[in-house]
């Protein structure tokens, strides 16, 4: 067991975000939810449980407010050691690829003829991504060892809902991708008429290839890159 690849505080000061980032966090957690989220993982950690990830805002940090050009919504962050990063979607370099993200990358290559990319490194990391626009967001970002949506409902998606707001709000125009019902149902945060939504099912195997829109075959790398080059973004 590794301490580095779990959480070690529940002081938000030890996370840095960009700076465009700050004030909403400031408030988040100057806040009565933010207050007691920190109790609950303080709580949580003298308990001697294991939460994943090391970094919850580290989408925060990569990926600063006036640069945000895409956004691809997860619901929580992955629950296996070593696996989680901060990141939507995204595994740490080496760690083998979740079948969500194999699917992402599976409809990548179908839609813009873009390869895998090469394993161990980057492996299924997103960090690239993060770095040149593409804000990889979960809505609740911290979770426990082995259990899945355990953190769900504890305050993160207040924070997480402010962060959408603010993107949603912001003077640029931006993608968002919403996979799936959970990511759907912060539809009614964004503008519809500014912004480009796009949705499908969710890449998980249970549901990629399903009606009514099968996340394999959904063009939406395509129709992100179309609309951007369009001036729209």
């Amino acid at each position: 067991m590794s301490a580095g690849d779990q959480l070690a505080s529940s002081d938000p000061a030890n996370w840095p975000v960009a700076p465009g980032w700050q004030p909403l966090v400031d408030e988040f957690f100057g806040g009565a939810v933010g207050q007691r989220l920190q109790g609950f993982l303080r709580e949580r950690l003298d308990d001697g449980a294991a939460i994943f990830p090391p970094q919850p805002l580290r989408a925060l940090e990569l990926t600063p407010p006036e640069e945000v050009r895409v956004v691809i919504l997860g619901q929580d962050p992955y629950h296996g050691r070593g696996q989680a990063e901060g990141l939507a979607f995204s595994v740490a370099p080496g760690v083998a690829l979740p079948p969500s993200l194999r699917n992402i990358f599976k409809e990548l290559e179908r839609d813009l003829g873009t390869p895998p990319p090469t394993f161990p490194n980057p492996g299924g990391s997103l960090v690239k991504w993060a770095t040149h626009g593409v804000l990889l967001l979960n809505t609740c970002l911290t979770v426990e060892e082995g259990q899945a949506a355990s953190h769900a409902g504890r305050g993160w998606e207040v924070l997480t809902d402010a962060v959408i707001r603010r993107v949603a709000d912001g003077e640029r125009a931006v993608v968002f991708m919403l996979w799936g019902a959970h990511a759907q149902s912060k539809r009614a945060l964004i503008d519809t008429n500014r912004h480009k939504v796009l949705m499908s099912n969710h890449p998980s195997p249970l549901s990629a290839l399903r009606p009514p829109v099968p996340f394999i075959g959904c063009g939406h790398f395509g129709q992100a890159r179309a609309w951007r080059e369009a001036g729209r973004s």
